[in-house]
């Protein structure tokens, strides 16, 4: 990743906490994103994988602040938006429309007693983007076009659509303020494996024209490796992972990251019989009671005493390639049987 690039959103230490009901005694919390950094470059794609309720889903709302953070810092476009100590907490309206958020279940997100063209025009009205209701109607048309749905469309309810016509009116809405930033929380996970390329697709396209920045949360490793430009992996809240798509894939060094790529099914039928497949041993832990130290080591093959006591710091152990490990701390890289055939996992 080039220095010279522009970093159009810088997170540090981010953490979100939920609170949940405890006794008199005992407050407990949720720890859903615990110290997360990172920078989204102007104009890339980043990916975030990892298993469900690892915190995808909450860093992407917390980064827009749909989600209040409980502490760290965001900085959009050089201007922090939220500090939590130097107590900075900008009114939000501005930045609306700057950073957008596609959710993952379009039937849900869309009001079911709205049609089409009051759902995208509600943020023209909001933040007063057209002088006249004729040329409301034509922005209406004009977003629908570009999400590959008819003009006529617009009269109609949600519910007389699809699931993947429902995700382009979602993809509409957000992009009719203009944004610069949009979080694609899993757009693609509720539709029907057919219509998830039309919509990757899209986006890519859309990118393209309109010089987007995106955040891509998803579960499937291949979609996430084929439209992003670096590729995040979070597991219970931490990133443990961050690098450029095709050298995290081909060159993974956390262990987490090496078991989710061995997952990941190869276009050869004789290769994916005998390539080898890492199992974790035991369930993910609590969010609301975390391990001590680094939160893998419960189901890591190489925890070392270290591992329960300290939590890993996320450091670049090659040219943009972080990872956040003791282990890799100790040998410099993760030279273990557990690294994947880089030929394997191109092809």
């Amino acid at each position: 990743m080039s220095e010279e690039r522009k970093k159009l959103v810088e997170v540090t230490g981010l953490k979100k906490y939920f609170p949940v009901k405890g006794n008199l005694f005992e407050k407990k919390y949720v720890q859903a994103v615990e110290s997360v950094s990172l920078s989204i470059y102007k104009g890339e794609t980043l990916g975030l994988v990892g298993e469900s309720g690892c915190g995808k889903t909450t860093l992407g709302r917390t980064i827009i602040r749909l989600y209040e953070p409980t502490d760290g810092r965001i900085v959009y476009d050089g201007t922090p938006i939220y500090d939590k100590k130097e107590k900075i907490s900008v009114r939000m309206l501005p930045y609306r429309r700057k950073m957008q958020i596609i959710f993952q279940d379009p039937s849900g997100s869309l009001d079911p007693r709205m049609t089409v063209g009051e759902i995208i025009g509600e943020s023209l009205d909001i933040h007063k983007l057209t002088s006249s209701k004729a040329e409301r109607t034509d922005r209406i048309r004009q977003l629908l076009e570009e999400v590959g749905l008819n003009t006529e469309h617009a009269n109609r309810f949600p519910h007389e659509f699809s699931g993947g016509q429902q995700q382009r009116v979602g993809i509409a809405r957000a992009l009719a303020v203009e944004p610069e930033f949009i979080v694609c929380d899993e757009p693609i996970s509720a539709l029907d494996v057919s219509i998830q390329s039309q919509v990757v697709n899209m986006l890519e396209d859309l990118q393209a024209s309109k010089g987007l920045t995106y955040l891509f949360i998803a579960h499937d490793v291949s979609v996430v490796r084929h439209i992003s430009d670096r590729i995040g992996v979070m597991y219970l809240g931490c990133l443990v992972e961050l690098a450029e798509s095709y050298e995290l894939c081909s060159h993974p060094i956390h262990p987490y990251t090496q078991t989710l790529l061995s997952a990941v099914p190869l276009p050869d039928p004789e290769k994916n019989k005998t390539r080898t497949r890492l199992l974790l041993e035991g369930d993910i832990p609590s969010p609301i009671n975390p391990p001590t130290g680094c939160r893998f080591h419960t189901r890591c093959p190489y925890a070392m005493p270290r591992c329960k006591e300290e939590m890993p710091e996320l450091k670049e152990y090659a040219p943009g390639h972080f990872g956040a490990c003791h282990l890799l701390e100790q040998n410099g890289s993760h030279n273990t049987s557990t690294s994947h055939n880089n030929k394997e996992d191109k092809e």
